[in-house]
């Protein structure tokens, strides 16, 4: 009897550290000395090389993230595992436990922080449109009639929808399913434009075959923070990343980031992106917050 209750009380403790663990991230790493990062590979802040490298300034952002939580818990090595994640399956893998730390190019808003948490903001997104050089099209109103682009499972597809309903002019959506897929659509004339994040436009066109065919016009339709995203209430695991984040602030190495990916040649193709530092991103790194984009709506 007694060897029954032993084995029913380890069965329920082993049973109460695996709940814990699952709300308690840091103690997840510490316990398995690995750590799964969720990665994107076509945005503009995250994408691949191809044979299971990822790159660009949001990824190697959270790897500097990862390597000071591997020194906050003394461990003398740290696996870091990577996940692509697209725009629709990252917040269930993230709350489901299979993505710790998603650093792709996810907008903070209202809707999303009732599923997760969001470390402070890294980059403050201006949603725009791409469209081929030569097509005649430089504002919104231009939309009338023709085909647009955008990624399902993102925030444009509501800021678009928005903008059809205010401005009073009628186009047809058709969706990517992931911003190369989305590109690819104005690229072989599919779409008429491509409406999305600018440093993802920005990226896409860097990367095609003649940079010069397109054109990224047109007003700035919404303002987004962009972050990390973690799972909820995990205090200590947000605070970790979030004290990391705001290190590399301080101390400039995350300006000297900035510089590296969007101002300096990229691999793979070695072309330079050119997307100086927006206001909005100094301004956010300035007093570093984990506001929704609801409130920078607010004037």
């Amino acid at each position: 009897m007694k060897k029954h209750l032993l084995a029913v009380a380890v069965t329920a403790l082993a049973a109460g550290s695996v709940f814990a663990q699952a709300n308690d991230t840091l103690a997840k790493i510490k316990a398995s000395g690995s750590v799964t990062l969720g990665v994107r590979e076509s945005s503009g802040l995250s994408y691949t090389l191809g044979n299971g490298k990822y790159v660009g300034f949001h990824t190697e952002m959270g790897e500097i993230v990862l390597h000071d939580i591997q020194k906050q818990l003394g461990l003398a090595k740290l696996d870091i595992k990577y996940q692509p994640v697209t725009s629709q399956n990252r917040i269930p893998l993230v709350t489901n436990g299979t993505v710790d730390l998603e650093c792709g190019s996810t907008t903070n808003n209202a809707a999303r922080q009732k599923d997760v948490a969001f470390a402070v903001t890294t980059y403050v997104e201006e949603v725009r449109t791409v469209v081929k050089a030569n097509s005649g099209i430089n504002s919104i109103k231009d939309l009338n009639g023709k085909t647009v682009a955008t990624t399902t499972g993102t925030t444009s597809v509501q800021t678009l929808r928005k903008h059809e309903r205010a401005g009073g002019i009628d186009f047809k959506e058709v969706f990517g399913k992931d911003h190369a897929d989305s590109f690819l659509m104005l690229e072989t004339g599919r779409a008429d434009a491509f409406v999305m994040d600018g440093s993802i436009l920005a990226a896409n066109i860097s990367k095609s075959k003649n940079p010069a065919d397109y054109k990224i016009v047109g007003e700035v339709l919404s303002v987004e923070p962009i972050a990390c995203m973690l799972r909820k209430d995990d205090a200590a695991f947000k605070k970790a990343v979030d004290d990391s984040i705001k290190r590399q602030i301080a101390d400039g190495s995350l300006a000297k980031l900035y510089d590296k990916w969007f101002m300096q040649p990229v691999p793979p193709t070695n072309t330079k992106i050119g997307l100086p530092m927006s206001e909005a991103t100094k301004a956010a790194w300035a007093n570093p917050n984990d506001k929704p984009m609801e409130d920078y709506a607010k004037k």
